[in-house]
């Protein structure tokens, strides 16, 4: 799967990945209005115009970036229905030819997490039938369990060439209360680096890079340089662009030599352009369009960088 990402990361000339993260505030009301009186102010209605204002995204960008990257928690908000509204995101996005990162950080003991992966990656036997669930073609995941929590992941990315992202060093502010702490002379984060190395030693693809990739926030430049020297191999999601402070010069160290190795990732910046000063002048009723002008304007700032 990272040779398919980094295939299209290169036909795209755009390493950027737009977060499908919704919030009904973000939601123009007349896609509200239209949702609500079809499936009433419910949970379903709710679901509706996620997925609607989601496909009104995904139209106006899929042409100019390889990935998107839907956050789960906002679709388990609003129940069954927004699970559904989830799996119909990733099945859209994936019929326009993205490729998908579900934003689903997961990890626990060796048995739960084999369900995880299988859930989001995998194929459950139902009566002989193998029968895909989630389908994502990569998954965030939470390493703080160690190899056991790890390994069904790997295991089912090598069977179904699926990929994952590790959280190394996340761009919350706080990350550093644990993520920061000294462990033989070199921070947490930079043990976990070197473990995401290792757990993907046998997962490179044709392109150098492994399917087993880290989470590292854009708003920590410096440990980016850090782990792009631990984690030659591993691909670099970076969170943290744009509303919560990342800018393009904040990313040159996230790549390589050959220009790849990173995708920044940029959420509400995108999907809530309309929002925003700058993208005032395209209104409610223009949010996609908003949407994709937020995407060139990420792309100019990202090559001015280097």
């Amino acid at each position: 799967m990272i040779d398919i990402l980094v295939d299209k990361i290169k036909k795209t000339n755009a390493p950027i990945v737009v977060g499908l993260d919704p919030k009904l505030a973000f939601i123009p009301g007349t896609i509200l209005d239209k949702a609500y009186k079809e499936k009433g102010k419910t949970l379903e209605g709710a679901a509706q115009a996620i997925l609607e204002f989601n496909k009104g995204i995904v139209d106006a960008t899929y042409d100019l970036i390889p990935a998107v990257k839907p956050q789960i928690a906002m679709y388990e908000q609003f129940g069954i229905p927004g699970l559904i509204a989830y799996k119909e995101t990733i099945d859209y996005c994936k019929s326009k030819g993205l490729v998908v990162i579900g934003d689903v950080k997961r990890g626990d003991i060796g048995s739960t997490s084999e369900s995880y992966a299988i859930a989001h990656l995998g194929s459950i036997d139902v009566g002989g039938e193998k029968i895909k669930v989630f389908d994502e073609d990569f998954a965030t995941v939470n390493p703080y369990l160690g190899t056991d929590g790890v390994k069904p992941f790997t295991d089912v990315c090598a069977r179904e060439n699926k990929g994952i992202f590790i959280l190394v060093k996340t761009s919350n502010p706080s990350s550093g209360e644990f993520q920061d702490k000294d462990m033989e002379g070199k921070p947490l984060y930079e043990h976990v680096g070197v473990m995401v190395d290792k757990w993907g030693s046998d997962l490179v693809g044709k392109c150098g890079y492994s399917s087993v990739g880290a989470v590292v926030g854009a708003t920590y430049p410096e440990v980016g340089k850090i782990m792009r020297k631990v984690m030659p191999k591993t691909y670099i999601l970076v969170p943290g662009y744009g509303a919560q402070g990342g800018k393009g010069k904040d990313l040159v160290h996230f790549f390589n030599e050959d220009g790849l190795g990173a995708i920044i990732n940029s959420s509400r910046g995108i999907i809530a352009a309309y929002k925003n000063e700058a993208y005032a002048k395209y209104g409610e009723a223009g949010y996609a369009d908003a949407a994709r002008q937020a995407v060139i304007d990420m792309k100019e700032d990202i090559e001015s960088a280097f």
